[in-house]
């Protein structure tokens, strides 16, 4: 049975969730992500605060954080621009693509058990700051998911290892699963996952909207019954917001209209004032419109901001 969702700022029932963003990152600390992509750097407090204020005054009302402990990860800025806008953020435990992580890095010294004591205490007693090179210093804020994720070779030993720990936690504190898949690698996450006692419903396998050139694979992650996380919208390299859209009414034209999540994904590239390209606003000014040309109902669209995310990241009672 679904249970309630914690934000930064405490607990809430899933109908106080409201219009969802369900991936986003808000901060993103100069660091190793920064020296892979230079757009993987999203630092600046009042830039953010002005992006998701803007995004609070056009009806947003919460957003999903996607970035883990030790990568990154603004704990302390998350909190404040929660506090200040007045908008509920997830934020994230777990981990990222272990590309991410310099060779000396503590997450590849852990064991799965130190692993998973980590991501528990994060979701039950507050987040760390300033984590990418030590734990020693925390705040109240708690997280309120679990964030996986593989590259493209897919379930390698070290990746097992780190998904062990994250299923270890979920089981414990009822908290989901929201997973970065590359092509086609989500269908072996999903299976990991079940196989360790992680229910469907508990788990979001993000970004399976990059390649949409043929359907097959999104069916079969749908089947599965997990929360399809489709995230790749303005993201023209990929494809055009067309294509997004018609991909989303095949979806419901198969029954799958309750497993569908939207979100941007957004880099600092993106964020309009850091001087990007779309803005939080996108999907609210641009994408919103799109899919009712293409013939979404209202009632879809609903279901797809509010009502799916507000079971999607509420923990296990």
């Amino acid at each position: 049975m679904k249970g309630s969702i914690v934000t930064v700022k405490g607990e809430i029932q899933g109908e106080q969730l409201g219009f969802c963003h369900s991936h986003e990152h808000l901060f993103l600390a100069d660091g190793q992500s920064a020296k892979i992509n230079k757009a993987l750097r999203i630092d600046d407090y009042d830039k953010t605060l002005e992006e998701v204020l803007h995004y609070q005054k056009i009806g947003g009302q919460s957003i999903v954080d996607a970035q883990p402990v030790g990568c990154g990860r603004m704990a302390d800025f998350l909190h404040k621009v929660s506090e200040r806008a007045n908008v509920s953020i997830v934020a994230s435990t777990g981990f990222h693509k272990m590309i991410f992580y310099p060779e000396d890095h503590w997450i590849r010294q852990m064991s799965e058990e130190e692993l998973s004591e980590l991501f528990i205490s994060e979701l039950q007693s507050g987040m760390y700051i300033n984590s990418d090179t030590k734990l020693d210093e925390r705040i109240k804020a708690r997280a309120g998911i679990i964030k996986t994720a593989v590259d493209v070779d897919g379930m390698t030993i070290e990746y097992q290892k780190l998904f062990a720990a994250a299923a270890r936690a979920s089981i414990q504190t009822g908290a989901p699963i929201m997973s970065h898949s590359e092509t086609r690698t989500g269908l072996e996450q999903i299976k990991f996952l079940n196989e360790r006692g992680i229910a469907s419903d508990y788990l979001i396998i993000c970004h399976i909207d990059r390649s949409i050139t043929d359907m097959a694979y999104q069916l079969e992650v749908a089947k599965t019954g997990v929360y399809m996380e489709l995230d790749t919208i303005g993201r023209f390299k990929y494809h055009s917001d067309e294509q997004e859209a018609e991909l989303i009414v095949k979806l419901i034209e198969a029954g799958y209209e309750d497993k569908i999540l939207l979100g941007l994904d957004v880099t600092r590239e993106r964020l309009k004032s850091y001087g990007g390209e779309i803005g939080l606003e996108y999907i609210t000014k641009s994408f919103i419109p799109l899919m009712k040309k293409h013939g979404i109902t209202d009632t879809m669209i609903h279901k797809f901001m509010v009502t799916n995310p507000s079971k999607a990241f509420a923990r296990r009672k």
